[in-house]
């Protein structure tokens, strides 16, 4: 089974992330990006489907140079190959953008000869969590979708998807080719060894030039008009007390006071 995952590089979520001053966008300055956590998943699943069924994995990405660092990073985990798509960046919340480019990228994979049976993406990007980009592209693709799958199974006909849903867990078949958004499994995505560290390294990531992708919108596809920090609120008060008695009776005063009892 041939299986395509697409990545983006977000800023770690790990970090926290202001705007710059005087200024509507973050400040990603000395953040480092990394894989979103949502297409790791993904990237985990599709290794665990071509384990179980056989074939191979390839992953797709846009952006700058560095962000052959993320691909490379797939490779030590599971990924047969990589393509970059340069001259162009899969832009925040600019979803149909976004579905356009890779949807471009897929087919001129596609007519070299890669056919995909399926396509994953993460469920959503962490930097602006829309997860509008998956469905998009199945749409321009012309292909099902299946949302918050967090298991695959290949059978004869296709494709069997455990969904995640508000009231529990669905079972769904899809014929192939399809597009699978992963939500997070039971499981975590399985670490890199030393030796597949250094091999994936070394491994070359062909470069898809933009300006040959035709069916691309040009510019974006979506005008942000502005950019708020939520509203920082108190999470807790610290009691500094000499004694533990003294601060679990100073914490009974304040509850009292605050007619919490």
């Amino acid at each position: 089974m041939e299986l395509l995952v697409c990545i983006k590089q977000v800023p770690d979520d790990s970090v926290a992330v202001r705007l710059k001053p005087g200024a509507q966008e973050p400040d990603l300055e000395g953040i480092t990006p990394v894989v979103n956590p949502f297409d790791t998943y993904a990237l985990e699943m599709a290794v665990r489907l071509k384990e179980a069924a056989g074939g191979s994995v390839t992953v797709l990405t846009a952006g700058p140079e560095a962000a052959k660092d993320g691909v490379k990073n797939c490779l030590s985990v599971g990924a047969d190959q990589g393509f970059l798509v340069a001259g162009a960046e899969l832009a925040p919340g600019d979803t149909l953008g976004n579905g356009r480019l890779l949807a471009a990228a897929i087919q001129k994979l596609q007519a070299e000869g890669r056919a995909f049976d399926v396509i994953l993406c993460g469920r959503e990007a962490t930097d602006r969590a829309s997860g509008q980009t998956g469905p998009q592209l199945a749409e321009i693709l012309g292909i099902p979708v299946i949302c918050d799958g967090v298991e695959l199974t290949a059978t004869e006909p296709g494709l069997l998807v455990k969904q995640e849903t508000e009231d529990g867990y669905r079972l769904l078949e899809a014929p192939v080719p399809c597009l699978i958004t992963v939500n997070k499994p039971a499981y975590d995505p399985r670490y890199p060894t030393i030796k597949s560290k250094l091999a994936a390294r070394k491994a070359a990531v062909p470069v898809i030039e933009a300006e040959t992708l035709s069916g691309t919108a040009p510019g974006p596809q979506l005008r942000q008009l502005g950019l708020r920090e939520p509203v920082r609120r108190r999470t807790g008060v610290k009691l500094q007390e000499e004694s533990c008695a003294d601060a679990a009776a100073k914490a009974l005063a304040m509850m009292v006071q605050a007619k919490a009892l």
